[in-house]
């Protein structure tokens, strides 16, 4: 599963949909250009060892689709020791949705639910909320079974993540398995109430799973805020330094993972995240209201971070009304967002988007209603 090629090839035996693409790794640039023609710009250039965004790119222009196979190939050999690339039909505007799985080595498998996780920069999460305000009960039996056998096709045993991608007319595609516990699982954490850390350890000792898919229930709603030292002005570039001054916010909840304390550095050596930064309540409306106290609450002296980004995503309208996808950044961000939070024109789209997901809908349900109503003005 750490392999997408191989992945794909072992959830195909189950019935897993698969977004169109090449079935193997590109093995020269001619076979790639006819499968291209056949999958249908724009078409993905995706690492076959990938993850984290780093050796993918999107190509538009039959003419450039050569120099960015070379490139994403190249960076995936620098990134992952492996060049392997291969082609799938770019998904316009979709949703990322993962599952949580747990599985013990008796052959039990469950999951603990979705998360939502498409709010993204460079192909990375940056906010995950749990449920998510797309999937109804239907949708989300269907993507969770789904999950299960995904596990099943390589028999296996721990906590572990499939991820999907999700078009706009609610069709749903395998994208990949992560093997490990994920950054995001504490929303997960907060709807259950089961601590994935112990479970992992317990199914390591070879114990079996201490409840069934019917024993779960979601309870209230989960946002996470990835707290990174990164400047979004500047593109989300890297923002290093000395921490002055550190200091969470706490109170009902609210959760923070972090590793840090005042007169830590963040270097260069590794990945920028300072802190988690978790919210739950009720419902969504009420995680919102948290999370954005929480925001305002939180004291990081000395560094850049994306806790202003932060505020501004989750408290933006697209998001507030659960009308939104993974172009999120590149369509409502921009550096002055950070100052006025949102332009005229931004402003009208909002509306209409909040507009329309105001009317009723056969999809919503009790857990996964759109929020409603908005605590901020737009200016």
């Amino acid at each position: 599963m750490g392999d997408k090629l191989a992945a794909k090839e072992a959830v195909q035996a189950q019935n897993v949909p698969l977004v169109p693409g090449t079935e193997g790794a590109i093995d020269d640039l001619d076979s790639a250009m006819e499968a291209a023609k056949e999958i249908g710009f724009p078409i993905m250039v995706k690492a076959s060892a990938g993850g984290g965004g780093k050796g993918m790119r999107v190509v538009e222009d039959p003419a450039k689709l050569a120099e960015e196979i070379q490139r994403a190939m190249s960076e995936a050999l620098s990134a992952f020791g492996n060049g392997s690339v291969f082609l799938e039909r770019f998904v316009s505007s979709p949703r990322h949705i993962e599952f949580q799985i747990l599985a013990d080595t008796h052959g039990n498998i469950i999951h603990l639910f979705e998360r939502e996780c498409s709010i993204q920069r460079r192909h990375q999460k940056v906010v995950e909320e749990a449920p998510s305000a797309l999937l109804d009960a239907d949708l989300r039996e269907r993507m969770g079974s789904c999950a299960i056998d995904v596990a099943r096709s390589c028999g296996y045993v721990g906590v572990g993540t499939v991820e999907f991608l999700v078009d706009a007319n609610r069709n749903f595609f395998f994208l990949e398995m992560n093997t490990r516990l994920q950054v995001e699982h504490p929303v997960t954490e907060m709807i259950t109430g089961i601590d994935l850390v112990e479970e992992q350890i317990r199914v390591a000792r070879g114990e079996k799973l201490r409840f069934t898919q019917d024993d779960l229930r979601i309870h209230g709603h989960a946002i996470e805020l990835r707290v990174y030292a990164e400047d979004a002005r500047a593109g989300f570039l890297p923002a290093t330094g000395r921490i002055d001054h550190y200091a969470a916010p706490e109170g009902p909840g609210i959760r923070v993972d972090s590793g840090v304390v005042g007169g830590d550095e963040i270097s260069i050596y590794y990945d920028p995240m300072v802190a988690k930064l978790c919210a739950h309540g009720m419902d969504r409306d009420q995680a919102i209201a948290r999370m954005l106290r929480a925001i305002d609450e939180f004291s990081i002296v000395g560094l850049v971070t994306t806790l202003d980004f932060g505020r501004f995503a989750i408290d933006h309208p697209a998001f507030r009304s659960g009308q939104f996808d993974t172009g999120f950044v590149a369509k409502y961000f921009t550096p002055e967002s950070l100052d006025r939070p949102w332009s005229d024109e931004q402003a009208e789209a909002a509306a209409a988007v909040c507009a329309a997901a105001a009317e009723p809908s056969e999809h919503s349900n009790e857990a996964t209603a759109p929020a409603s109503g908005w605590t901020r003005r737009f200016n």
